[in-house]
């Protein structure tokens, strides 16, 4: 009976270890900050992207997204490549 002393404090403590583990994680996920990134227009000019596949789709963004488009991105806006890496579909 010895035996199985050390080793029912052992798997207590990795228990134990697993749900401050996991409290900690959820603690972070409910934390974190909402969603600020803008979705993808629902419109006209947009929704031809819907049935396209994301690299395929990310082709025709820089028709419209350039310096001088119909809708240029801001300066400080980061790599412009991977547009809906960020930008969800609906």
């Amino acid at each position: 009976m010895a035996l199985s002393t050390p080793k029912k404090t052992k798997t207590i403590l990795i228990n134990i270890a697993f749900l401050l583990v996991s409290a900690a994680i959820l603690t972070f996920l409910l934390n974190a900050p909402e969603e600020t990134t803008a979705r993808l227009p629902q419109d006209e000019d947009h929704n031809r992207f819907a049935d396209m596949k994301k690299k395929e789709a990310e082709a025709f963004c820089q028709d419209c997204h350039f310096e001088k488009g119909v809708s240029p991105l801001p300066e400080n806006h980061p790599p412009k490549y991977r547009c809906l890496f960020c930008h969800k579909r609906d």
